[in-house]
């Protein structure tokens, strides 16, 4: 790729349409999702002003709505900031599989990877390049990230954008309209989009088992329960599966 393609922008790259192509099939799911944590932060009694703020800064549907209860409880700060730290944990995991695509990028830009970065963009990003060698070549990595701007564009407009709408129509939208109903089964369809291994598959019952085993626990700790469960255990299951893996290419 000669210096004249590789200035061009992100946004003209081919892989960045078909980053928007992959992510719209999605999207109204994670629009629905996204009106309801609009809602769900209002009627907790955020405020508007204040969900706006935690929406556009914040922007992880899980940690919101898991520091919700926890916020109107009056919960400690520091079992608030850690609920959010353990519900999205998933995404120290998912940085190192990006790490090959992204890190010739400067820190400034990393950091708006990062921020960007959602669950559906992961799962839709490694089906495309989950298969590359790493490191990844410069060309590859240019397609890679813009594949992704692709796909994080969109993902932010339709959160943002339906999250506002649950925001400024908290007191309007009627309850028997089900939309949290809705929400939860988009929260659903998206959860299981991610389970795509045998290992992803007992991950995810033992933190479904464990959230109903601590479903009694105060102030929602059974997320946290749930969580560490998941965690651990997939972590130790990928070390058996790598030490497997390395025993069959000896």
């Amino acid at each position: 790729m000669n210096g004249r393609e590789n200035s061009k922008p992100v946004w003209r790259e081919p892989t960045f349409a078909q980053g928007v192509r992959d992510m719209a099939v999605v999207s109204l799911g994670v629009a629905a999702w996204g009106m309801v944590t609009g809602m769900a932060m209002v009627n907790t009694g955020l405020g508007v002003g204040m969900s706006v703020f935690m929406s556009l800064v914040v922007y992880a549907g899980s940690a919101q709505l898991a520091a919700l209860p926890l916020l109107a409880m009056g919960a400690p700060l520091w079992l608030i900031w850690g609920t959010a730290l353990c519900v999205n944990l998933r995404f120290v995991i998912f940085s190192a599989q990006w790490r090959p695509f992204f890190m010739h990028l400067g820190r400034p830009q990393r950091l708006w990877h990062g921020y960007l970065s959602t669950d559906m963009g992961y799962v839709l990003f490694m089906r495309r390049y989950g298969s590359v060698q790493t490191p990844a070549d410069p060309s590859t990595q240019r397609e890679a990230v813009a594949y992704f701007w692709g796909g994080a564009v969109l993902n932010w407009l339709a959160w943002q954008s339906s999250s506002m709408v649950g925001i400024f129509l908290a007191d309007s939208i009627p309850s028997h309209w089900g939309i949290g109903f809705a929400g939860t089964l988009a929260l659903l369809a998206l959860s299981c989009s991610l389970i795509t291994d045998r290992i992803t598959v007992v991950t995810a019952l033992a933190a479904g088992s464990a959230a109903l085993a601590a479903y009694a626990w105060p102030m929602r700790l059974n997320i946290v329960a749930a969580i560490a469960a998941g965690v651990a255990l997939g972590v130790l299951l990928d070390q058996w599966n790598g030490r497997g893996t390395r025993h069959e290419h000896r």
